[in-house]
C-alpha cells in the first residue's frame, strides 16, 4: 500500500510504488526551481517575460530602442544594419551584469535610428573570429530569394493589429478537441507557397464546415529549410516569413477565432537547427551557450542541437517563447514536438516494456521545464491546450504537477496510426483480429487523456503512404470517377471510413486529422528538394478533387464531415471510454456503446448479417444517425436510415436486431 503522504500519482497507480521517491523528487525539484525564480524575478510569469528585456524593445520614456543580447563567451558585440550601413565598428554594445550586452539607439539621432522594417544583424566577435548573426529574440526574419541569406527586421508598424475577437477562451476545444492538423505553405492547390491570408480565407471555411474546433498549425516558427516541415527551427520568436508577415498570421488566428476555432501551434523546443548563420548554435563562440556541450548537445538522428534545460537563461528563453506566442499572437495552446526525445538521454530509442524504463536515463531538467511551462500556460489561459507528442507512455505526463505529473492535457496516441499501417501492410482483410483491434484502440493510461488519430503527417510523408494510398494506390489515378467500377476502390472507400470512425469512437478523448486525409488525398507530401528538382508538385493539397462532383473523393469528405459533426453533437470524446456489447470473430463484427450511442462495425469482406441481434444497455426505439453505407458516402444504400429499431426484452436484458452488411459501420441512438 502507498504511504499516506505519497504523491497522488502513486496512490492512483500501485505499480508506481517502487518509484515513489523519483516522483516525489519531481515535485520537490519543481517547487525548488519555482521558489528560486520567484525570489529573483517576482514570479514565473515575470521570469518568462525575457522578450520584454532582451532583443529589441522601445523605451517610451527615453524615446529610442534598446537592443540587448545574452552572450557570455563573446569578446564584443556590435549592432549592424541598414541604419549604419552595416558598419561593424559604428554601434558597439556594452557588456552589463549577467553577461547581457546592450546598446541604446535614440530617435533623436536620425543617422542611427531604427524604423519599421529596418534590416539588422549583430556582429559577434569571439576568440575564434567574428560573425554576423541573427538576434536570438528576433521577432521577424526574412530570407533573400536569391542568396537565401536570413536577416532580422525590426517589426514596429505604425498601428498595432486590431483584433476583431478580443477574448477567445477555446474552452470547447480544451474539453473536447477535434483537431485539424495543417501546414500553411502546402494548404493551397497551387504549385507554390500558400500564405497565412490564403489559408484564412480559403481553408478555414472548409475546416469549419467539417466541424473541427481546433487547428494544429505546423511550421510557424522560422526555419531556414522549407523541407524540414518546420522542425529545424532557427528563430523561435519569429513567425515564418515564407507565408507572410506577423500581421498576416494574426489575421489567420483572428479569422479562426471568429469561426470558433482554437489555434494550436507546433512548438519545437526539442531541438534547434545547427546552422550558424541563421540560428543559435555557437552564438557567443562557445558550444555550450544554449545547448549542451560536446556529444550531449547533438541529436545525431535529427542532425540538430539539444538545449540545456537546466541553465537559467535557456529556461528563460524557452518559457519566454511560450508566453510570447500566447500573449502576442493569442495562440490557444501548443503541441510539443519530440517529447520522448526530450525526456530521455537515449531519445526514446528503447522499448518501454517495463515501468523501470520510464525512470531510467531521464533528463530531470526537462521534467522541470515541462512542469514550469505547463504551469505558465494555464496561468496565462486556463483553457489553453498542451499536447505532448510522446510514444513512451511516461506515467504522469498528462496529470497535474501537484500530483507528480508534468501538466500536459493530452498525449498523442502515436501507436494507433502505426497499428493501422502495419495491419494494412501485413494482414489480409480476413486476418484482421477484432480483439487486437479493440485492445490497441482502448489501451491507454488511465486518467490521462489521449488524442486519437488514424494517420498524421508522418504517414503522409514520402517514404510512407497515407491510409487511402495503402488501400487504393495507383487505382486512385484511374478509377475514382463515379462511373468507373473498381473493387479496389470500393474496398478502399469502405475501409477508409470504418478505420477513421473506429479510431474516433474508441481511441481517445480527442480526435486529429491531417489536412487532406479526410477526403483520401491521393498523394504523399514531398517538399521541394534537390531530389525532386525543387518541385512543389507534392507540397500542396488538391482541393479540386474533393470539390469535383463526378469524383469519389467527395464521398470520403462527406463522411468525414458528418462523422465529426455527429461526434461533436453527441459529446463523444469527452465521455467515458466505450463498453463492449458484442464481439463476433466469425463475422469480424464489434458492437460497443459510448455516451449512449451504439456503434456497430462489420469488418468482414463477405459476411453481411441479416437480423443481427445484440444486447444494448437501455430499452427503447433506436435510429441510425450515421451510416457508412449511404450513397453520398460512396456506399451501396443497403440500409434504410428512416427505419426505427425497437428493443426486445428477454430474461431482463434488452436486445436490438438490425441488418449489418459487410464492410459497414453504423451509429445508432435511442429516440426520446
Amino acid at each position: 500500500m502507498p504511504k499516506k503522504n505519497a504523491p497522488v500519482l502513486v496512490k492512483n497507480d500501485p505499480w508506481l510504488e517502487p518509484y515513489e521517491g523519483e516522483i516525489t523528487d519531481r515535485i520537490e525539484r519543481f517547487e525548488t526551481r519555482k521558489k528560486e525564480l520567484i525570489a529573483t524575478y517576482g514570479s514565473v510569469r515575470d521570469f518568462a517575460s525575457g522578450y520584454d528585456y532582451l532583443g529589441f524593445n522601445y523605451d517610451r520614456k527615453k524615446k529610442g530602442w534598446w537592443y540587448r543580447e545574452w552572450a557570455p563567451a563573446a569578446e564584443q558585440l556590435s549592432l549592424i544594419g541598414e541604419f549604419n550601413q552595416w558598419d561593424r565598428e559604428a554601434t558597439p554594445m556594452t557588456r552589463n551584469e549577467g553577461d547581457i550586452w546592450e546598446v541604446f539607439l535614440p530617435d533623436s539621432d536620425h543617422k542611427a535610428s531604427l524604423t519599421h522594417g529596418s534590416m539588422v544583424k549583430v556582429h559577434v566577435r569571439t576568440p575564434h573570429g567574428g560573425m554576423d548573426r541573427i538576434p536570438a529574440y528576433a521577432r521577424y526574419v526574412t530570407q533573400d530569394e536569391k542568396t537565401y541569406d536570413f536577416t532580422a527586421r525590426l517589426w514596429n508598424p505604425d498601428k498595432p493589429y486590431q483584433w476583431k475577437v478580443k477574448n477567445f477562451s477555446g474552452k470547447e476545444a480544451y474539453e473536447a478537441p477535434y483537431i485539424y492538423e495543417c501546414h500553411v505553405g502546402m494548404a493551397q492547390e497551387k504549385a507554390g507557397l500558400g500564405t497565412y491570408k490564403e489559408f484564412a480565407d480559403n481553408i478555414l471555411p472548409k475546416i469549419h464546415e467539417q466541424g473541427y474546433n481546433a487547428i494544429q498549425v505546423m511550421a510557424i516558427q522560422e526555419h531556414p529549410y522549407y523541407g524540414s516541415f518546420g522542425y529545424h527551427v532557427s528563430n523561435f520568436f519569429a513567425p515564418s516569413s515564407r507565408f507572410g508577415t506577423p500581421y498576416d498570421l494574426k489575421y489567420l488566428i483572428d479569422k479562426a477565432h471568429e469561426l470558433g476555432i482554437a489555434v494550436i501551434m507546433d512548438i519545437v523546443h526539442s531541438h534547434a537547427v545547427k546552422n550558424l548563420a541563421e540560428g543559435l548554435n555557437e552564438f557567443d563562440g562557445s558550444d555550450d551557450q544554449y545547448f549542451h556541450p560536446g556529444g550531449r548537445g547533438v541529436h545525431s538522428q535529427w542532425d540538430s542541437k539539444l538545449f540545456n534545460y537546466g541553465k537559467e537563461e535557456v529556461l528563460r528563453f524557452l518559457l519566454s517563447n511560450v508566453k510570447y506566442w500566447i500573449e502576442e499572437f493569442k495562440i490557444d495552446g501548443f503541441r510539443y514536438d519530440g517529447v520522448t526525445s526530450m525526456l530521455y538521454f537515449h531519445h526514446g530509442d528503447v522499448s518501454f516494456d517495463h515501468y523501470e524504463k520510464y525512470f531510467r536515463d531521464v533528463d530531470w531538467d526537462v521534467l522541470t521545464y515541462f512542469q514550469l511551462a505547463n504551469t505558465l500556460i494555464k496561468e496565462l489561459n486556463p483553457h489553453a491546450l498542451s499536447i505532448a507528442e510522446d510514444m513512451s507512455g511516461m506515467p504522469g505526463l498528462c496529470r497535474p504537477v501537484s500530483e507528480g505529473g508534468m501538466g500536459f492535457d493530452f498525449r498523442l496516441g502515436m501507436g494507433i496510426p502505426d497499428y493501422w499501417i502495419k495491419l494494412l501492410k501485413h494482414k489480409q482483410d480476413e486476418e484482421w483480429n477484432i480483439h487486437d483491434m479493440w485492445g490497441t484502440l482502448t489501451n491507454r493510461r488511465f486518467g490521462e487523456r489521449t488524442i486519437a488519430y488514424a494517420e498524421s503527417h508522418d504517414q503522409a510523408l514520402v517514404g510512407d503512404k497515407s491510409i487511402a494510398f495503402w488501400l487504393m494506390d495507383k487505382e486512385m489515378y484511374s478509377h475514382m470517377h463515379k462511373d468507373h467500377d473498381s473493387l479496389i476502390i470500393d474496398r478502399g472507400i469502405a475501409l477508409h471510413k470504418m478505420i477513421r470512425l473506429f479510431t474516433l469512437a474508441l481511441g481517445g478523448e480527442g480526435w486529429l486529422n491531417f489536412i487532406g486525409n479526410e477526403f483520401g488525398h491521393p498523394e504523399w507530401v514531398d517538399f521541394p528538394r534537390e531530389g525532386n528538382d525543387w518541385s512543389y508538385q507534392y507540397a500542396r493539397r488538391q482541393w479540386s478533387l474533393q470539390e469535383h462532383p463526378d469524383l469519389r473523393y467527395q464521398h470520403l469528405y462527406n463522411f468525414g464531415k458528418d462523422m465529426v459533426n455527429t461526434a461533436r453533437n453527441n459529446g463523444l470524446v469527452e465521455a467515458l471510454p466505450a463498453r463492449q456489447l458484442n464481439m463476433d470473430e466469425q463475422n469480424q463484427t464489434l458492437i460497443f456503446e459510448r455516451n449512449n450511442l451504439i456503434f456497430a462495425f462489420n469488418f468482414s469482406p463477405t459476411n453481411a448479417v441479416p437480423d443481427y441481434r445484440f444486447r444494448v444497455p437501455k430499452a427503447g426505439k433506436y435510429q441510425v444517425i450515421l451510416n457508412s453505407d449511404r450513397g453520398e458516402y460512396g456506399g451501396h444504400d443497403r440500409i434504410d436510415d428512416e427505419m426505427s429499431y425497437p428493443t426486445v426484452t428477454l430474461f431482463g436484458e434488452h436486445f436490438l436486431s438490425i441488418y449489418l452488411p459487410n464492410r459497414v459501420a453504423l451509429v445508432l441512438k435511442r429516440k426520446d
